[in-house]
């Protein structure tokens, strides 16, 4: 990439933004669910530890939804100053969308956001989860609309070209594209692994300190037989997205497998286990490959037909293959490890049984937790990756190309912005540490009765 090229500059700020932003909204939609679960349990059995658990966990809620509010701004204002002929383009269907889901996603969230952060023990116990319910649905339709939109990206319909830009002639398909379904499923899910995960991990983390060992051994009960029943169904609605990518988008498919001779009929295509993708040369360096097991992932069937890269024009092919290559790997291990890390804990449950102490001789365990917490957020990271630079070179798939996409802007100025963007991020997230530092280091109230004020 020439950094000093405005579409490349304008690429990675994007880029960057994203990567940033997408942190928290994952957070705040797992962890207001957590919360709307703990409150529905102490509204449901009056057992004061529940609502205990509910009001410690709100806090970081809280801190976490207002970061994430603050970052997702920019990125609205990028579509008009770094992407004004995308804006033009789609404007009609794309705006819409995005006008939904501030209309009617982040207004529900910050509508009611603070009658759940200040309304312990001032409105009654069922107002209150009915505002935290508010808010996790907020935040599920957040993630659902701005899904909507990317899928629509990813593989376009409902629309028609008039006059040099899209019009929608079917707003239902639009919204309901061919990989809306599992796309927003997908992303849900990886939500929600990852306030598990978070939640699971920090309680780890108080155990093996033994900072209240009782209380937060109830919150990583919770936390791992949710995600016990998540994580097997997330590996599900992955296999569904990638049948989806190599139906809709097969040059992305075979990016991600490295995967460039379409195989003859009959024939399965080889699965390469690791390999090394060149574009340049058109091959893979190197490839440790499974016979036929490319076509059993993609298709189903043993023989099923996978395209080749080669099928495709070189300009047509995603760039970065090493990065796809390697970046959908991760993802899909880190997947896997949860569901390795969820069986483990049952089987530590069985042997030993559930009480806090026994959970807390498990040390191994716990530490396995603690080092889990980076992770999901990694995950999903990398999905990023894949979906987005597999795309490439096209900003919606098929109709226009990145390169049309972007304004003529001076390098100067989207490099300064970026600058100064990374700046202000920086001294976001070190202000976020600061405060959840402090917030793990306190612990949770326990001498605070959470229907009082």
């Amino acid at each position: 990439m020439s950094l000093d090229h405005a579409l490349d500059l304008s690429r990675l700020q994007f880029a960057f933004t994203a990567i940033f932003h997408i942190l928290w909204p994952i957070l705040t939609i797992s962890l207001s669910l957590f919360v709307f679960i703990l409150e529905a349990l102490w509204l449901r059995t009056g057992e004061a530890h529940y609502g205990q658990h509910a009001r410690h966990w709100a806090r970081l809620l809280a801190l976490n939804f207002a970061v994430g509010v603050v970052s997702g701004i920019p990125m609205e204002f990028e579509f008009g100053t770094n992407w004004a002929p995308f804006s033009q383009f789609s404007g009609e269907f794309f705006g819409n969308i995005l006008g939904f889901e501030g209309a009617m996603a982040f207004m529900l969230e910050a509508g009611f956001a603070g009658i759940m952060l200040y309304g312990w023990g001032r409105v009654p116990r069922g107002v209150h989860l009915f505002a935290t319910g508010m808010v996790a649905l907020g935040s599920s339709l957040s993630a659902f609309w701005i899904m909507v939109a990317n899928s629509w990206m990813q593989t376009p319909a409902g629309v028609q070209l008039s006059g040099g830009h899209l019009v929608v002639s079917d707003y239902l398909a639009a919204i309901f594209n061919p990989t809306m379904p599992n796309s927003v499923l997908h992303m849900w899910f990886a939500a929600v692994e990852t306030g598990l995960c978070v939640v699971a991990g920090l309680s780890a983390w108080k155990m093996l300190k033994n900072e209240q060992g009782e209380f937060f051994a109830r919150s990583f009960k919770l936390a791992c037989v949710l995600l016990l029943v998540v994580s097997p169904v997330q590996l599900f609605l992955g296999d569904w997205s990638g049948q989806a990518v190599f139906e809709h988008q097969p040059a992305k498919g075979a990016a991600i497998e490295g995967h460039w001779e379409t195989n003859a009929p009959g024939t399965g295509a080889s699965w390469s286990l690791i390999a090394w993708p060149d574009k340049e040369q058109q091959r893979n360096t190197f490839s440790v490959e499974v016979p036929g097991a490319l076509s059993l992932l993609a298709t189903h069937s043993p023989t099923g037909t996978v395209k080749g890269l080669k099928e495709f024009k070189p300009e047509d092919q995603p760039p970065a293959l090493p990065l796809l290559y390697f970046a959908f790997r991760v993802m899909a291990g880190i997947g896997a490890w949860f569901v390795l890390l969820a069986a483990w804990t049952v089987w530590a449950w069985k042997r030993a049984g559930w009480r806090a102490e026994a959970l807390m001789a498990r040390r191994w365990l716990l530490r396995a937790w603690v080092l889990t917490i980076p992770l999901p957020y990694l995950a999903v990271e990398c999905g990023w990756i894949v979906r987005e630079v597999g795309r490439q070179p096209w900003s919606i798939y098929g109709l226009l190309r990145t390169h049309d996409a972007a304004s003529a802007l001076q390098p100067a100025a989207v490099g300064a912005t970026l600058w100064m963007f990374a700046g202000f991020y920086l001294l976001l997230i070190l202000t976020f540490f600061y405060f959840a530092r402090r917030w793990l280091q306190r612990g949770a109230d326990l001498s605070a009765n959470p229907a009082a004020h």
